[in-house]
């Protein structure tokens, strides 16, 4: 049973920085694919950051250039640096993954808190 445990959360103010880190534990279904999602209060899930199925990484429009997503295939493990963060990017964030080549995230981890104050 694959399991995704997020870290890296918590309060930071206007313009600060955060790395959020997804480990993907047990095993694995390659080739595979990791992405960063996020749910702000009373607000639909939405998509951050990905992977295309060439590899390359692709992200919201919102986020772009402040933020980027990195993994270690080696660890299992994808990363998100968000930098100059804005109150509007207040979240849960969670990371799921996906089996190529499909499109579909079917797992999904427990989430990480972020809080930009003003």
């Amino acid at each position: 049973q694959v399991q995704l445990v997020e870290s890296g959360g918590g309060l930071v103010q206007a313009g600060g920085s955060l790395r959020l880190s997804c480990a993907a534990s047990g095993r694995t279904f390659s080739p595979y694919a990791m992405a960063w999602f996020r749910q702000a209060p009373e607000k639909e899930r939405e998509f951050v950051a990905g992977f295309k199925n060439g590899g390359s990484a692709y992200y919201r429009d919102s986020v772009k250039i402040r933020f980027t997503i990195s993994s270690d295939n080696a660890e299992n493990t994808v990363y998100l640096q968000m930098n100059s963060l804005k109150p509007e990017d207040t979240a849960v964030y969670y990371c799921a993954v996906r089996t190529l080549p499909s499109y579909e995230y079917r797992l999904w981890g427990q989430g990480t808190q972020v809080t930009v104050s003003s």
